[in-house]
């Protein structure tokens, strides 16, 4: 694994190339669909899968060369999965196809990198090449079509007459110039400008593609959408520059957000991002050079708690290879086995390399009033929606967090005489390291947080659908911080949406909030398809500008809505935006509140989201149905989404945990 160039002399190098868009010149080819997926991730790959199973011609856009998003171009190829769920291996298929082909690619070992903090950890290159061999094989196995299109992004969206259909896409393709380095030499932020304008550059050479539906009409002859567009970006780019409806960071306090950290909205403050990166242990110390940046960063650096203070613990925690077995050790209460020569960590750490902004100056993803401002919005002025200085400054801090690592004797959070110097270690780099960039820094950023739509009205919500934080929660809401936090009447009505029969009673003061039986069950949606199970985890935004300031601080109350969430289900009510008919979302955009957010990120949801969004679109267009008409009605029976229900749970998709029913309340054992 070789440094094809120095770390400090990528970030310093900067071509001259174009940074505002120009109006496109006609497209070099167009390209027909039935399905196009924006967004490469696990949720957009999984999209694509059922999809082509199902027969359809899938036009798929990644802005990476790689597959996989979590697990490959971001670097965290560590799965995050609950053991009652991974015990009974209760997941979607294609979920279990890429648990199966891990372990086969290891020698029948889905954990080749001995981690402590997942069942399986494996090197994120081999994570895109698995799910490449998936897509292959769904081609011949459902006579559908693959359209695969790296390096691309979308830079415009045309529309039908009234407005309520993407009638085409304008993406861009970028390719190295001839004499130019190869791709992934640069880091993100050097390079995304680039990305999103028409005009080739000193670096790229532009191909101008229109994506456009393969069918005049639909297939069933009706009026229903004759193509359908998904957004499986990380960030909820599509919703963003379509227009539709969406939130953004904190949700304001409310009965059904009680454990918010904030009386208003706020968009600035989401969870904070991290540049991955991969270091290797050695036998003999080797010599760590010191980032000139690294004083602005080193405030920041700890290990946590006392009890992660281990550099052992840290460096095992996602390590992604061992092809050695380290000694036994303890620390903090884990078991783990200690590193040895060879090992390769991958480094994602709260108090190290993630970036946390959170104010109005330093927010990574732009909302709305920015991108008007920025004239994003603007006909063929998107640029991808997120602040270019963020994405540098979040290079920075992980660079320097990996000094800190190695060479580092500071602690941030727990005093000097803590943190000792780790020397025998090498930072991996290369075109040919486990993150394929030569920088070594992942080829994007990990994303835990992005825009989140507000679903059509609904029955109960009829301000817009979402999933919010009472419905997942184990929460405690008897306790005496929201007797006192929250207003009489708000603290009434959260005990109302818990008390399910009681509601009335309690809502017209019969029966006194306290009397209400605490709920022991997820929310269960009659739109339900599909499920994830993760604990409500946070990363939250720092309180001052910048994150890196001495003696910052998470932002006071994040933490609180973080804890144990009980098995969940996605709504398709979640997956289906206003404004547009024939646009789905997956992923981390679909329709959930801040706090609910922070459980439905994970692996096994994003694949989940995905097949429910795959299958819906390909049984749309099958059908002659908009998405949005077999959830219009409810409460109403809707026999159309029930046989969509039963299609997804037929192909191995489930969108119920085992014993979901509204009488069974007793769900402690999926822990």
């Amino acid at each position: 694994m070789k440094r094809s160039l120095s770390i400090l002399t990528l970030f310093s190098f900067l071509v001259p190339y174009a940074v505002v868009a120009a109006p496109p010149r006609t497209p070099d080819k167009t390209v027909n669909c039935d399905i196009l997926v924006v967004g490469g991730g696990l949720s957009g790959v999984a999209t694509a899968y059922e999809a082509i199973l199902a027969g359809q011609t899938v036009c798929l856009t990644e802005i990476t060369d790689w597959l996989g998003g979590q697990i490959s171009s971001q670097g965290t190829a560590a799965l995050d999965e609950r053991p009652t769920q991974r015990r009974k291996l209760f997941y979607s298929r294609g979920y279990l196809e890429l648990r199966k082909r891990i372990e086969n690619k290891y020698r029948g070992n889905i954990n080749p990198g001995n981690c402590w903090v997942s069942d399986s950890c494996f090197l994120p290159r081999d994570g895109h090449e698995i799910l490449t061999s998936m897509l292959k094989d769904a081609e011949k196995k459902g006579k559908g079509k693959l359209q695969w299109f790296p390096n691309t992004v979308i830079k415009e969206l045309e529309y039908s007459s009234d407005g309520k259909l993407i009638s085409s896409a304008i993406a861009i393709q970028h390719q190295p110039v001839q004499g130019a380095p190869p791709l992934n030499t640069f880091p993100l932020s050097q390079t995304i400008e680039d990305a999103y304008t028409y005009q080739n550059s000193s670096r790229f050479a532009k191909t101008i593609v229109r994506l456009v539906p393969k069918q005049t009409k639909s297939k069933a002859g009706s009026n229903a959408p004759n193509w359908y567009v998904v957004d499986t970006s990380e960030t909820g780019e599509i919703i963003a520059l379509a227009d539709v409806p969406y939130r953004l960071g904190i949700d304001a306090r409310s009965y059904l957000e009680p454990s918010s950290s904030s009386t208003q909205n706020d968009s600035y403050c989401t969870q904070g991002f991290t540049y991955t990166f991969a270091m290797e242990a050695t036998d003999n110390p080797q010599t760590q050079t010191m980032p000139a940046f690294y004083p602005q960063y080193a405030p920041y650096y700890s290990y946590e708690l006392k009890r992660l203070a281990s550099f052992p613990l840290v460096f095992t925690y996602r390590r992604i290879w061992s092809p050695t077995k380290g000694q036994p050790m303890e620390f903090g209460g884990v078991k783990f086995t200690g590193p040895t020569p060879g090992d390769i960590s991958m480094q994602n750490w709260t108090w190290g390399n993630d970036y946390r902004p959170g104010t109005s100056a330093d927010n990574l993803i732009y909302n709305r009033q920015q991108l008007q401002s920025a004239g994003q919005l603007q006909p063929g002025g998107w640029m991808g929606g997120l602040r270019k200085e963020a994405l540098r400054k979040a290079e920075e801090i992980s660079l320097g967090y990996y000094y800190w690592l190695t060479a580092g004797n500071t602690d941030s959070q727990l005093g000097n005489g803590v943190k000792q110097p780790q020397p025998n270690n090498r930072f991996l780099s290369g075109l040919d390291s486990p993150m394929g960039t030569a920088h070594g820094l992942s080829k994007h950023p990990y994303m835990r947080e992005g825009r989140r739509i507000i679903g059509r009205p609904s029955w109960g919500q009829p301000e817009g659908f979402s999933i919010w934080e009472i419905d997942i929660s184990r929460r405690n809401y008897d306790d005496e911080y929201y007797r006192k936090t929250l207003p009489p009447d708000t603290y009434r009505r959260l005990k109302a949406a818990l008390g399910g029969l009681e509601a009335a009673s309690v809502l017209s003061g019969q029966v006194s909030p306290d009397k209400v039986a605490r709920r022991t069950r997820s929310t269960i949606f009659p739109d339900a398809v599909g499920i994830g199970h993760y604990a409500i985890d946070f990363h939250p935004c720092m309180t001052k500008s910048p994150p890196e300031t001495p003696g910052n601080t998470d932002r006071a109350g994040e933490r609180r809505g973080a804890g144990q969430a009980y098995p969940f289900q996605i709504a398709l009510r979640a997956m289906i935006p206003q404004k547009i008919d024939n646009l789905l979302v997956g992923g981390k955009s679909i329709g959930t509140s801040h706090i609910a957010a922070a459980a439905y990120r994970v692996h096994s949801f994003e694949w989940s989201a995905g097949a429910a969004a795959g299958t819906t679109a390909a049984f749309a267009l099958k059908n002659g149905v908009a998405p949005y008409q077999l959830v219009e009605k409810l409460p109403l029976p809707e026999p159309r989404l029930q046989l969509l229900k039963q299609l997804l749970e037929r192909n191995g998709n489930p969108t119920a945990f085992p014993d979901t029913s509204i009488f069974n309340q007793n769900w402690d054992d999926w822990k």
